[in-house]
């Protein structure tokens, strides 16, 4: 296979494995579901990843990049938008629960595997540092309330994206979550 088709082919296997987890979560993505989900072989899918704590590994990390990518460039009340549109069409019907169950899966993790935690860290301060850097800016584009110090603006977004993780994992209907997250961003902004 081409440099290509190995990428393409690892791409198919994360969004697969990425449902499975937020399906079954880790302990019940069972190798056999695995395999059914990615419809490969057990020697396709650890052809690309060592085992099935390196393939949710490498979910969990492709989630954080493409969070700390949209943060970075849209910001962290863009990420939560994202999750709320996200979540209304799994509800629909829509295939999109599979972010949030990683993160979930991930939050879990955290509080029972001290080695994962570890490991996660890193990934978490890239979030943390993406989402400072960007208000930075707009702190520095007079966009941003300056009566608040950024750590503290950081920590007030991060305290509301966990808030809304947890409200949509309870199953809790969105109701009127879009204007709460204008209510969020306003908060944030220089009246």
């Amino acid at each position: 296979m081409s440099q290509d088709q190995l990428a393409a082919r690892r791409h198919e296997i994360l969004a697969a494995a990425r449902d499975c987890f937020a399906r079954f979560g880790y302990e019940g993505a069972t190798v056999r579901r695995l395999e059914d989900a990615t419809g490969l072989s057990r020697g396709a899918i650890f052809h690309h990843f060592r085992d099935k704590e390196s393939l949710f590994l490498a979910v969990a990390e492709d989630d954080a990049a493409n969070m700390v990518e949209t943060v970075a460039r849209n910001g962290l009340v863009q990420v939560m938008r994202d999750l709320l549109a996200k979540a209304g069409e799994a509800k629909a019907g829509g295939d999109t629960a599979g972010w949030l169950g990683t993160q979930l899966e991930v939050s879990r993790r955290l509080r029972t595997d001290p080695q994962f935690a570890k490991r996660w860290a890193e990934r978490s301060a890239a979030i943390a540092d993406a989402t400072r850097e960007r208000l930075q800016r707009q702190r520095e584009a007079g966009v941003l309330r300056d009566d608040v110090p950024v750590e503290v603006l950081t920590q007030f977004l991060e305290l509301a994206y966990d808030g809304l993780v947890l409200h949509l994992a309870t199953g809790r209907p969105p109701g009127e979550l879009s204007r709460v997250l204008d209510v969020v961003e306003e908060a944030v902004r220089r009246g």
